[in-house]
């Protein structure tokens, strides 16, 4: 008997050591071949493509084209598949691979109808930017062909891959709006939803200005003055939720609230789960040379992005000669698309921030005016879903309350999209880099940029919609430009007296643009204040100074509700002592050992729930975004807090008081739930617990055993939103870009994760220790240990 057990364990160790040895064989033989040489007929001149210890992707090229050859069979090596799931993504054929989980996904995608625009574009682009595009597709295809087996991703969906064509690129601009912009789309319908269902006293309550604006020019839209509004009967008399056994929930939209109760009272009013959404934009910031030790300009960027395995960006540099001048070019680049996104050429540099000017909108279609029907056939692994959008002659159509609304936004455009940004790399100057700016199409960004004279500017870079006067909800057929136009008149700042400039998705412009440009979503505005007063803090910085501020993470924005928190809970009996102890040594900042920091923040976003969650839930139930009118909440939330209003108490609340004591009970009673339900150990509740950072590859959740083995190391949280120092358990910096032109030596690049996306890769996890650390990457590339050329091959 024991002889056969020994027989049987020896078989399924055997067993183990075939099927791990052949796993890793397979793995091993999709790595891509980084030495080498091989032949083209899609370069002119010998071309080189070369790696450091980081997998910094370094390419010498005679030329933009052969450049872009070499940058498209680099992406294809090391992100294959991330490429494949921008294009999939923006053209709604995530289904074909998974299946029904993605099909409302690809519904939302197939509304914009991306994949016949991505056609009108090409043919719409000059033919520089045409042979751009084909001769990166032809480097992606060549890389493809080459491999032996398809990368991990592929073999583990039981998917194929497809050749890139040109127009993919497209797509992948077209992923990026929805990334960053798509939420512009869903605020206006939400605004004109707010307004219709509620009146016009709630609307200009809830949407009021911000009161924390940080213009470059110093301007203030005027404050809401009018009187608080009484609740909305609309709201009272919401007819969704049901009692059961002291719950109220709604039937509609049950995965959008929570149960509010607390152990002395019966339910009073269905709390709405919406947070805001994230700052999707980032942060981006230049002091002029009078500010710096070198007398050049000095440039920071971080965009802040969703986190995954593979990171969003690659690194790369570019040697070409173009126009008789060479031209070297270090920053990020996008899988998916031919040149540098964020970077410096060592004359200028740039970076991006969402702008949120207001390129959208929603108009009310007369009762006569004709739309058509089309029919999106949604391929499923096994058939198809039929998919009906109506169109008019302004854009697709959707009802909301039994009325018809035509999108028309810039996405839609054929001046949407281009690749001028590849032009940056011939700017000598910042009046150089603003001609570019003016003529570059990605979603609408906040230029910024410096040179190494000294000079810094700030202006609209991407595709704005010409419009006379903004939109701010639903307008009529009569009030829009048809056909749409791009704006070619746009605000800039040059040289400010200050010698400092700043965005942080806020209003940058000056308050009498905003009449023409709008509002399509501007963050709060507290984080860029808290950029421009550290700027204002030193006359003289360095790139380490600027990466201090991007790392800044003083909580000045909570400082108000933990005051008003910390009041209210001195005011009761001891149930709170050991609340107060946390409170009181919270150290006013998103540290990850402050426990008092979660409960502030929470306590927040439980108060907002409660105040305005009858209100946006209804919204919600007529199928808008409510989440997006989140942004700007805070001031009205302030005006109820200090005015208390009896009407705007749930119901068997009495006090103002009690509604925020019991907002505070339930704020901890659910932390507790979340993170110590057995212990109720406050100490779980330290800000670094609640807020890790989790970067994780997609697939890590769906391989047994091995797919932990895919994601990037857990790092204790360190920032949160409304603060410079983005960050949320999988969001947050993309980037870390410090740069001064002609001082490419001192500058810095670090990134949240590795060149490649393969995980037996050596550049799998490169750089993430010093994303981590929050060390300083060197944004160039250092000694060369990997390098292979292509070589023309002549036709026979």
């Amino acid at each position: 008997m024991i002889n056969w057990l020994k027989w049987l364990l020896l078989a399924i160790v055997t067993l183990v050591i075939i099927l791990s040895a052949t796993l890793y064989l397979t793995l091993h033989l999709s790595l891509p071949i980084l030495d080498g040489n091989s032949k083209t007929h899609h370069v002119d001149q010998p071309t080189s493509l070369s790696r450091d210890e980081i997998g910094h992707a370094v390419i010498e090229a005679s030329n933009v084209f052969d450049a872009a050859y070499a940058l498209g069979f680099a992406h294809a090596q090391d992100r294959l598949f991330q490429m494949d799931l921008q294009r999939r993504s923006a053209s709604g054929s995530l289904s074909q691979w998974v299946g029904d989980a993605a099909l409302e996904i690809d519904k939302a995608a197939r509304f914009h109808q991306f994949q016949q625009r991505a056609y009108t574009v090409f043919d719409n682009l000059p033919s520089k930017q045409q042979e751009l595009l084909i001769r990166y597709a032809h480097g992606v295809n060549a890389a493809i062909d080459e491999l032996t087996l398809p990368p991990f991703e592929y073999i583990a969906a039981g998917v194929e891959i497809n050749q890139w064509k040109p127009t993919d690129s497209i797509l992948v601009i077209y992923s990026m709006y929805l990334d960053l912009q798509g939420s512009q789309v869903d605020f206006d319908l939400a605004r004109t939803a707010l307004q219709s269902t509620f009146g016009d006293a709630i609307y200009q309550f809830i949407t009021q200005p911000s009161n924390y604006q940080a213009a470059l020019d110093a301007s203030i839209i005027p404050r809401f003055e009018g009187k608080v509004p009484d609740y909305p009967e609309a709201a009272l008399s919401n007819t969704a939720f049901l009692h059961q056994e002291g719950k109220q929930i709604n039937t509609n939209q049950s995965d959008l609230l929570a149960v509010s109760h607390d152990t002395n009272t019966a339910a009073k009013r269905a709390q709405y789960q919406g947070t805001e959404l994230p700052d999707i934009g980032s942060n981006n910031w230049a002091v002029t040379g009078a500010h710096t030790q070198s007398g050049s300009g000095l440039l920071a960027n971080d965009m802040h992005l969703g986190l995954r395995v593979p990171v969003i960006w690659y690194r790369a540099q570019l040697n070409y000669q173009e126009s008789g001048k060479d031209v070297q070019i270090t920053g990020v680049s996008l899988p998916g698309l031919p040149g540098i996104v964020v970077g410096t050429n060592n004359h200028i540099a740039w970076g991006f921030t969402n702008a949120n000017l207001d390129n959208v909108d929603w108009i009310a279609l007369d009762e006569d005016t004709p739309v058509e029907t089309i029919t999106e056939r949604i391929l499923l692994p096994n058939g198809e879903h039929e998919f009906k959008i109506q169109k008019s002659k302004y854009g697709p159509v959707r009802e909301l309350n039994g009325k018809r609304y035509a999108l028309n936004w810039v996405a839609h455009h054929p001046f949407s999209s281009n690749l001028s940004i590849v032009d940056f790399g011939l700017a000598r100057n910042v009046n150089d880099a603003i001609q570019v700016g003016k003529r570059i199409a990605i979603p609408t960004q906040n230029l910024v940029v410096v040179d190494s004279q000294g000079r810094a500017a700030w202006l609209p870079g991407g595709a704005v919609m010409e419009r006379k006067q903004a939109s701010f909800r639903s307008v009529t057929e009569q009030q829009i430009r048809h056909p749409a136009a791009r704006a070619e008149v746009l605000p800039q700042v040059v040289n400010p007296e200050m010698g400092r400039i700043w965005t942080a998705n806020a209003r940058v412009i000056s308050s009498h643009d905003f009449n023409r440009f709008g509002d399509g979503g501007y963050a709060l505005g507290a984080r860029g204040q808290q950029i421009r007063d550290r700027l204002f803090e030193k006359d003289t910085f360095t790139e380490n100074d600027f990466y201090a501020i991007q790392l800044d993470n003083h909580a000045q924005f909570l400082i108000p509700w933990h005051n008003l928190l910390y009041g209210l809970l001195e005011l009761q009996d001891v149930e709170f002592k050991s609340d107060l102890a946390y409170l009181n040594s919270w150290k006013a900042c998103a540290c990850e050992d402050s426990v008092g920091y979660t409960l502030v923040k929470h306590f927040r976003q439980e108060v907002i729930q409660t105040l305005f969650g009858g209100i946006l839930s209804q919204l919600d139930a007529q199928g808008v975004e409510s989440r997006t009118l989140l942004r700007g909440i805070e001031p009205a939330a302030w005006q109820l807090i200090y005015s208390q209003p009896e009407s705007w108490l749930p119901k068997d609340t009495e006090t103002f008081d009690e509604l925020l004591v019991d907002a505070y009970r339930r704020t901890k009673h659910t932390l507790l739930d979340n993170y110590s339900p057995k212990d109720a150990n406050m100490e779980m509740l330290a800000w670094g617990n609640v807020n890790q950072l989790s970067i994780e590859h997609p697939f890590a959740g769906q391989i047994p055993l091995l797919g932990q083995y895919l994601n990037m190391a857990k790092v204790k949280g360190f920032g949160d939103t409304y603060m410079p120092a983005v960050q949320a358990p999988s969001f947050g910096a993309s980037e870390r870009f410090f740069v001064s032109p002609g001082h490419l030596d001192d500058a810095i690049l670090t990134l949240p994760g590795g060149q490649s996306g393969h995980p037996l890769s050596s550049f799998f996890r490169a750089g993430f220790d010093d994303y981590a650390s929050h060390a300083a990457t060197p944004l160039l590339p250092g000694k060369i240990i990997h390098s292979r050329t292509f070589y023309k091959q002549e036709s026979e």
